[in-house]
């Protein structure tokens, strides 16, 4: 269950505040995955991270009793100053991971940056911190990825890589996606939430919720 009791979130402005949202109550489906469609200026990354808790509401609030992922593309909750072995382990600590030395060998793996693992991340390139950020966020079981345009990180042979990570993972888990590819979210969803005038409507076919996202357009 995730459930938004009261939301209302706004953002300032010369004309005073502009409402994104305004005493939104909704509940997300979360026994299959989720796309969340709208036309620019919805609101739909606005709503993205405040599901992710990296941004909060003026009023209201998320309610959920699952665990849930960080947005998986988002370079977020990395020190610069940390290598990325040290990194890795705060995620671990902070996620409650069982294995601390078995999860630091996975993600190191999967990242594919070899020795750089125990360099500062103030040193990666762009690419390397986002494998980084993926291979720590995809190797810890959580029962909700947040998915924004995951599969575009890393270069080609990675983004391959990635994308049947998160084929694997979405036969166990649920997903909420944000993506302005089609392709990739039928692959992924099977049903969707269209933000339309701060309002939030719910189709169980995502072919419906497509349909009307697109006579929006």
């Amino acid at each position: 269950m995730i459930r938004l009791e009261n939301l209302t979130k706004s953002y300032p402005s010369k004309l005073g505040p502009q409402y994104i949202f305004r005493n939104l109550n909704f509940e997300f489906p979360t026994e299959n995955s989720v796309a969340i469609l709208g036309k620019n200026g919805a609101g739909k990354s606005t709503l993205f991270r405040m599901l992710a808790k990296s941004e909060y509401p003026d009023r209201g609030r998320v309610l959920t009793n699952k665990s849930m992922s960080w947005p998986v593309a988002l370079q977020t909750g990395i020190h610069p100053q940390m290598t990325g072995r040290e990194n890795t382990r705060f995620i671990g600590r902070i996620n409650q991971v069982k294995s601390l030395t078995k999860y630091e060998k996975a993600v190191q793996e999967f990242a594919e940056i070899g020795n750089r693992f125990d360099l500062p991340v103030r040193t990666y390139s762009s690419g390397m911190r986002a494998k980084l950020v993926f291979a720590c966020c995809i190797n810890i079981d959580f029962d909700i990825y947040l998915i924004d345009e995951a599969t575009s990180v890393g270069d080609p042979a990675f983004r391959r890589k990635a994308r049947q990570a998160l084929v694997e993972k979405n036969t166990t888990a649920g997903m909420i996606m944000v993506s302005h590819e089609l392709d990739q979210i039928r692959e992924f969803c099977t049903s969707a939430v269209l933000i339309n005038n701060g309002s939030l409507k719910f189709f169980p076919d995502l072919e419906e919720g497509i349909s009307a996202y697109m006579e929006e357009k």
